[in-house]
């Protein structure tokens, strides 16, 4: 039984927005743990990466996708195209707004693709703490695409207004059963979370191309007695990039893994030791198939 001896409820709830809208903050913020990377590098989330959040009345699943861009480059279609398969198949849709960038191309194709949906739509206006707001002229154009909307202002890196936004969620939540254990915060599988913290790591501090330019893939792990051991591999597209992230004498990379390696050891019950190299697969993003393997 949920709250109060009422019944349980369990929603999905896809988390969408532009890039750099805050989503992954939001994210950690409301399911208590480093869930999803976050970086200021836009478009940093590849996947759909899901936490939960377990409270007294149930569970829900947050689904944070890709930031929603409009790119026709190959790597953007795919990432646009699992943002719209996401609002099709979840119970609940919380739609992010970053309140200090005016609305524009991207954000009126969102709201195009999110009408049809205000029943199950809840909107949360965020960056409220920052300067200057575009709070007001955001709820004038959301109460133009939508009759009532769902408004809750909030700041995902201060947690203000999360708690209402929560209870909002819980709202439209239908009842149902945990979909997970209640001592979950995520369902990644080891060799997704060690690829993403590094993944992390090695976009830290990068400008132009380069965030975009890797990607991080885990090629084996092992348990050797209260260690678990990853070998892997950051791959770019061009031999600048590649000395770039080694650095000279190869202090770069060095910084990578031994601050991948701090978080890490602070996210699984166990030390985790890693062995990390930079390689060159040229024009990746233009690889299909290897798209569809790195994005879901």
């Amino acid at each position: 039984m949920g709250a109060a001896g009422s019944p349980l409820k369990a929603a999905t709830v896809g988390l969408i927005g532009r890039p750099s809208s805050g989503k992954s903050t939001l994210l950690n913020r409301l399911c208590a743990g480093k869930v999803a990377i976050v970086s200021p590098v836009p478009q940093t989330t590849r996947n759909r990466i899901r936490g939960i959040c377990n409270g007294p009345p149930g569970q829900l699943v947050f689904i944070d996708t890709p930031g929603f861009h409009l790119s026709e480059r190959k790597i953007n279609l795919h990432l646009r195209e699992l943002c719209l398969r996401t609002l099709k198949e979840v119970d609940v849709i919380l739609y992010l707004v970053d309140t200090t960038r005016a609305f524009g191309e991207e954000e009126r194709a969102l709201l195009a693709a999110l009408r049809g949906s205000e029943r199950r739509l809840v909107v949360a206006l965020n960056k409220i703490d920052a300067s200057p707001s575009l709070k007001e002229a955001a709820a004038r154009e959301l109460a133009s695409a939508f009759q009532e909307p769902r408004l809750f202002p909030v700041s995902a890196l201060t947690g203000e207004g999360v708690e209402a936004l929560l209870a909002a969620l819980w709202e439209l939540a239908p009842e149902g059963e945990r979909l997970y254990p209640d001592d979950r915060y995520t369902d990644q599988d080891p060799e997704f979370r060690i690829a993403e913290i590094v993944r992390e790591k090695a976009i830290r501090d990068m400008r132009e191309e380069v965030p975009h330019a890797l990607y991080v893939e885990i090629a084996d792990l092992e348990q050797r007695g209260e260690r678990l051991w990853a070998r892997g591999f950051i791959c770019v597209e061009r031999d600048s990039q590649k000395g770039i992230l080694v650095g000279k004498g190869g202090e770069r990379i060095k910084g990578i893994v031994r601050d991948a390696e701090a978080e890490l050891a602070e996210l699984f019950p166990c030390d985790v030791k890693l062995d990390i190299r930079v390689k060159v697969r040229p024009k990746w993003r233009r690889d299909e198939a290897l798209l569809k393997r790195l994005i879901d």
